[in-house]
């Protein structure tokens, strides 16, 4: 897809406002500039930032619509995807949108992004520690489900929903977890690969 489909698609399809737009242009045009000297993304994937980091990450904001308040956090951001997106998202709502990243380098590019757009986010360092809990924990190329289910189960105490980007093979992997009772899923098609599925899941008290 190409840059001008993909805005189309934002601002028609998944609700993105002309303001969020240009900041997600600045996003772009400033990841590359650093991705000059550090490695926050695959240099393989520099022409296709619009459709495989922003619109696969942008894709997420259906499972949080609806929602009028609460927190996000977004372990392993990385150079931001899915958190900077939803951020960009959220930004006149009452959401607090939490990074968590260990790399030094990539909270400083995450930090530098903060400050440039004027988000309204947290940047945190640990994921396994208390400070990370959030009603929505979003995860892109993080860990494997069951590491997920052991931070959602030791961290995350209240009602919470996990919402993962995973690829063809996301069934079978549930299928090798020990789920409780308390823990229900769904899978849902992606946008941006037929064959990758987001699952979405649903942990009640």
């Amino acid at each position: 897809m190409a840059q001008s489909e993909i805005i189309d698609t934002l601002r028609n399809k998944l609700g993105f406002s002309d303001k969020a737009i240009k900041k997600l242009i600045v996003f772009h045009d400033y990841l590359l500039r650093w991705n000059n000297k550090y490695n926050l993304i695959s240099k393989n994937t520099e022409n296709q930032v619009w459709s495989r980091h922003i619109l696969d990450s942008a894709q997420l904001v259906k499972f949080s619509k609806g929602t009028k308040s609460g927190s996000i956090s977004d372990l392993g951001s990385g150079a931001g995807f899915p958190g900077i997106i939803l951020a960009i998202y959220h930004e006149n709502s009452p959401f607090h949108v939490k990074l968590v990243e260990k790399s030094p380098v990539k909270r400083k590019f995450l930090k530098q992004i903060k400050s440039l757009l004027t988000l309204k986010i947290q940047i945190i360092e640990n994921a396994y520690s208390e400070e990370a809990s959030a009603d929505i924990i979003v995860c892109r190329a993080f860990k494997k489900l069951r590491e997920i289910i052991k931070i959602s189960r030791e961290i995350y105490a209240k009602p919470h929903k996990i919402i993962i980007l995973k690829g063809k093979d996301a069934q079978a992997e549930i299928n090798t977890l020990s789920l409780q009772k308390n823990y229900s899923y769904s899978l849902e098609s992606s946008m941006t690969d037929p064959k990758s599925k987001i699952i979405v899941f649903q942990v009640n008290k």
